[in-house]
This record gives structure tokens, sequence and C-alpha cells, in this order.
């Protein structure tokens, strides 16, 4: 198997304190089958702005603003936006040298090329700092979080709340952009000073609804300074003339490897420009003709694909990677990982047998590769140090006793973990029990990653889960 540039965090994560040496790791393989996704991705643009990740000089992230008229036409995308979208934009600052500890403020634009007004609408929308709104820190690999506390970086704490469908109080419910206007939906900084290594990162997501054209840049300007030496907000004029005169920012990010080159090791890239799509639906059943999904064997299971990429499938063929509709040529020319975008699983899980069972659902983070070498997946004994998965997912299902139950569900999972179950259901003969799960996949995560269904051996079960 060719080896691969992984998409890891550049947020300094907290070391983890080894008291005794880590065992050797071995593989387990999980023999069973792996399919794919049903559903797709919709339509609905991305603006996707997540390179270059770390931001050394000032310049243009991502603008999809008409070329003519600016100083660096290449610098500029020409892809105009209406109706809904989202915004989608992953950066880091670091201080570029030791004594230059200004902050680096990131501003997102949107405008109206048009003659009339145009109404933008904020459905959801969360912006949040590593340092301090959600410092990377060690969590449980399992932890009920209902109320949107528990979370590890930036990114992990937006996903949390748009997937709840907030809408953080910084941004309004409604934009009004003049004909011919420009207005800012972002324009925060991202601190470096008093941080041990100077480095902070922001992770933003807003859902929107124009009613009109509009165009969108997400642009990165270190503070302004006033008299006396403070720090102050770049003013919209002065975010107008970086837009107009400024060029991309540098230095650029690995320039990605072409994806017909199977022939050499791969580097995916980072994201800029519009990807195609917001959200993966899906309903699981048996075949698109029955409207159940029956359940494993007993001791055995199957799971579908998630977040799936070039090269590595997982043995489906399939790749969930959002194309590009725009993109600069040195970028992804897919959205591999899939930041941000929504996915939605109905399971309606179905005993076809004539006796109880006990059925799991576990989202797993399997060794990435593309054509399975060993029929199954394959997990470590003792997972990597790499965390691959760190976001909340929500789980809805009726319980043994028929009562609708919702649970937020905050998983870390490093490279090679199964992970435990989301929820586990006590299932009669015949019994039919619709599963639901949501995610928003987060930014720093790692892909591709399962969801499992297993129906287990009662012969195994402590005697407390038998029926």
């Amino acid at each position: 198997m060719l080896p691969f540039l992984l998409i890891l965090p550049i947020f300094p994560i907290l070391p983890i304190a080894q008291t005794t040496p880590l065992p050797p790791q071995e593989e387990i393989v999980q023999t069973q089958q792996v399919r794919p996704l049903p559903g797709k991705l919709n339509r609905v643009p991305t603006f996707n702005s997540n390179s270059p990740e770390k931001v050394l000089k000032e310049g243009i992230l991502l603008s999809t603003f008409p070329p003519q008229g600016k100083k660096v036409p290449a610098a500029h995308l020409n892809f105009p936006f209406q109706g809904r979208f989202d915004i989608f934009a992953h950066h880091v600052a670091e201080a570029p040298t030791p004594d230059n500890l200004r902050s680096l403020y990131l501003g997102i634009m949107l405008h109206n090329p048009g003659k009339q007004p145009v109404r933008v609408s904020v459905l959801q929308g969360a912006s949040y700092l590593s340092q301090p709104d959600a410092p990377f820190i060690e969590l449980p690999s399992f932890t009920l979080n209902p109320s949107g506390t528990v979370f590890a970086g930036p990114g992990d704490r937006v996903m949390s709340d748009v997937l709840r469908g907030r809408r953080q109080d910084i941004f309004p419910a409604q934009i009004v952009i003049p004909p011919g206007q420009s207005q800012m939906v972002l324009n925060a900084p991202i601190p470096v000073k008093g941080l041990t290594p100077p480095l902070n990162g922001r992770s933003t997501l807003i859902r929107l609804q124009s009613n009109g054209t509009v165009y969108a840049a997400s642009l990165a300007m270190f503070a302004p300074t006033n008299t006396d030496g403070s720090e102050r907000a770049p003013t919209l004029e002065e975010w107008k003339n970086l837009l107009n005169n400024g060029d991309l920012s540098s230095p650029r990010d690995k320039t990605p490897t072409p994806l017909e080159k199977t022939d050499k090791p791969i580097i995916y890239g980072r994201v800029a420009g519009v990807a195609q799509g917001t959200h993966w639906r899906a309903n699981i059943t048996d075949s698109p003709k029955v409207k159940y999904l029956t359940i494993p064997q007993p001791g055995q299971a199957y799971s579908y694909a998630l977040s799936t990429l070039h090269r590595g499938t997982l043995g489906t063929n399939q790749i969930q990677s959002a194309p590009m509709l725009a993109r600069y040529p040195d970028t992804a020319y897919r959205a591999h990982g899939n930041y941000g975008i929504q996915y939605s699983l109905k399971l309606p899980l179905y005993n076809n047998t004539k006796t109880p069972q006990t059925v799991s659902i576990s989202m797993q983070t399997p060794i990435k590769e593309d054509q399975l070498v060993k029929p199954g997946l394959r997990f470590f004994n003792t997972p990597a140090q790499q965390v691959f998965f760190r976001g909340t997912v929500q789980v809805r299902y009726k319980d043994d006793g028929g009562k609708p139950q919702t649970q937020f569900v905050h998983l870390v999972q490093r490279r090679g973990q199964p992970g435990e179950p989301l929820v586990k259901l006590n299932m009669k003969p015949g019994d039919q029990r619709l599963v639901q799960v949501d995610f928003l996949y987060p930014p720093d995560a790692t892909p591709p990653q399962v969801l499992t269904v297993q129906t287990l051996n009662r012969a195994n079960l402590p005697s407390g889960i038998q029926q």
C-alpha cells in the first residue's frame, strides 16, 4: 500500500503523560462486510477556506469575487452564491517572529453586486478560538454531552453547536446588504500574545440563506494599531482595500497530488474553494425495494463507510469527498474529509429471527486502507496515540420500553480504535426499531470512519442484558 499524507491538526495538543511504556501494537481483524454508504451529498455549495491552514502573512485566503478590477485577478474565483450556502473557515495564526505578537484578524465578507438590497439570513453559526474558547484537552473516549459543554478544540465545539441548531450571538439573525455594497459576516481576532507557543486557531461554520446573488471572501490581516499602540479591528474599508489590492496569503500549503497519479505517494492538500455539498442523508435499508435493515446474525457485524476519500475507501470503491466547483490550482482537488458536512443516517433495524437479539451501533476508526487486504476491518489492540476523530454524535431511538430517546455523545477515537457502542437495543423477535445518527464531520479529524451494526453473541452477554 502506498504511503499517504495524513490530514492532522496543526493546533497545539497537550502532551499525554506516559508512566509506563506502551505495549507493542498488534493488529486485530474484525471479519465482516464493509458496505458503501447509501444516499449522497446534496448540491448546496460550501465556501471552504482551509488553505493555507497556518497563516503567516496578510492576504486573501479565499475569494469568490469576480477578477475584474482586482490587482491580482488569479486570487478571485468568480463564483456567485444564491439561496442556501455554507461558509466554513479553519485557520491558524502563529507569530511570524518572537517579538511580533500582533493578533491576526480573520475577516469574512459578503458583497451584493446587484441593484436591489439582498437579505442574508444566518440560520446557524458558530466561531471559536483554540485559546481560550476550546483548548485541546485530554477527554475520555466516550462522554455523554447533553448540553454541549464537552469539547476539545474549536472545530469540535463549533460542530457541536451547529449540530444542535444554535446561532452564536456574534452573528445577527439577518444581514441586509445594500446594492453594490459589502458587509462583514465575521471580523474576529486570532490572538497569540501570552500563549506558549504563540500559536492559536479559529474554526467557523455558518449556514446562510440569501434572497439574491452574493460573492464571498475570507481575508487575513494583522491588527491595525491605535495611536496609543493598542490593537483595533480592521474597518470595512481596510478589508475592501486588501481584497482589491492584495494577493493570496503565503506561504502556501503543500501542492496536492493529481488524483490520477496512482503510482505516487499521495498528498491530499488543503481546501480553498467552493465545494459541492453540505449534507449527506441516508436511509440505510437492505435494498432500495425494502423499508428495513435486517440485523446481522448473532456474533456478526457489518459496517457502513463514513467520509471515505481517494485511496481510502475501505474496499467500497466509494469516495464521499465533496467535489470542488471552484478551487485554486495549488489546493485540494476534492474536499477530503468533508469538514463541516453533516451526516444524517437512518437505520430502520429489523430482527427477523425467532429469538431476542441484542444489537449495538458504534462509530469506529479502523486503519485506513483502500482495498481491504484481509476480509474485514483492521484495528490495533492498543490504539495509536494520534487522535483521528474528536466530535459529538447525536443518536435518536426508542428504548426497550418504547420511550423516545435523544442522546448527544462526545467521542474521542485514535487511529485503529474500535470504539464503544453509541446505543444497545434488546430487540424481540420481529421487532423493528428506527435509530437515527447525526454528526458534523469535525475539522482536525482524519478519515475514514465506519458506522458498525453488530448483533452480540448472547451466550457471552452479562445476565442483566439477556431477555
